[in-house]
């Protein structure tokens, strides 16, 4: 039976005076957030634009079944637990929540995480205060990994995948490398995603995988808000870059034997210009220019049994990035 749907998570009065520009949306299974101030608004390509985590926040029930899956970018633990981090993760309570860009230097001692989610997996960078990525989970693995098989160095990988095994598949957590500034490290990237497209085939020809996180890449034009000026420049949206994504999703003739992947909220949402992160710098998040870097991939075979994908585009403040949510079939995680 899915659970009872929950009263909605209020902050604190501290954090009252702070939100400005909230704003509602209707559709099924989205965030219901709180309309304490006047003059909501809305950005043109259809997302909000509030600054701060709402006030009161509150989201539907599990689909019967299901189990909920959640990524965020949180920019730095430390930071977004000053935020509000805690207040979405309490209205969610995700079954399944990776974090990306933790920015931890050892593994956290956090009594509100641990009596959510017993079974935690930190994967922790080389260098201080830098990436980070994070599974947490409520259901015990039956094996972890934070490495990237065949990488040439592996000390890079640090911080930036996670992978978890369970009965009917593998999740596999990732906070992928980033092209660079300049594409000053777009090689690196490109040797990143020759060895985890090999890894991530690899265990599909095991178990179904579902890859979530912040992929690091804007696979097509309608994903970032300028596409034409920012076309083989700006890291996340260049020819290597996109092509490397599309071949996971569609291998090559080359690739006999090999298994597709399906990116589920684009899946749904085929037209929607909707994005998960928006920059701090020049107003964007109040003008709706951002990119859509973080997601679910999953498993062609997988897709039918994933019933909800959406961002949660008003929890934004805590972080530059807003989660994205997947319910899939309990017995993909559970085995029952």
């Amino acid at each position: 039976m899915p659970p009872k749907k929950k009263t909605a998570v209020k902050r604190k009065a501290a954090s009252e005076s702070q939100s400005d520009d909230e704003a509602t949306q209707s559709a099924s299974k989205k965030a219901k957030v709180s309309k304490d101030l006047p003059g909501s608004a809305v950005a043109s390509n259809g997302q909000p634009t509030n600054k701060v985590l709402p006030v009161n926040i509150s989201f539907p029930p599990r689909i019967s079944g299901t189990l909920r899956l959640s990524t965020w970018n949180i920019c730095s633990l430390a930071s977004a637990s000053k935020k509000g981090f805690k207040f979405y993760v309490e209205a969610e309570d995700p079954d399944v929540l990776v974090l990306t860009e933790t920015k931890v230097n050892e593994v956290p001692v956090d009594p509100f995480l641990t009596s959510r989610f017993p079974h935690c997996t930190w994967a922790i960078s080389s260098k201080k205060t830098y990436s980070g990525t994070a599974v947490l989970s409520k259901h015990k693995p039956l094996s972890v990994d934070t490495k990237l098989p065949g990488h040439p160095d592996p000390n890079s990988v640090k911080g930036r995948i996670v992978t978890v095994e369970f009965p009917g598949c593998y999740i596999v957590a990732t906070y992928v490398t980033n092209a660079g500034q300049g594409l000053k490290t777009l090689k690196e990237k490109n040797t990143w995603n020759e060895h985890f497209t090999t890894y991530i085939r690899d265990l599909d020809k095991k178990k179904p995988v579902i890859w979530m996180g912040d992929l690091n890449v804007a696979p097509t034009a309608i994903d970032l808000a300028n596409a034409k000026s920012n076309w083989n420049k700006t890291p996340g949206y260049t020819k290597d870059e996109t092509e490397a994504f599309q071949n996971i999703l569609n291998p090559p003739e080359s690739a006999a034997g090999v298994g597709k992947f399906v990116d589920v909220w684009r899946q749904n949402h085929p037209e929607d210009k909707h994005y998960t992160y928006f920059s701090y710098r020049f107003d964007c998040r109040t003008k709706g220019l951002g990119w859509r870097l973080d997601m679910f991939v999953v498993s062609e075979r997988l897709l039918e049994k994933a019933k909800m994908c959406e961002i949660r585009s008003e929890i934004y403040g805590a972080s530059d990035h807003v989660p994205v949510v997947m319910e899939i079939e309990s017995d993909i995680i559970t085995g029952s």
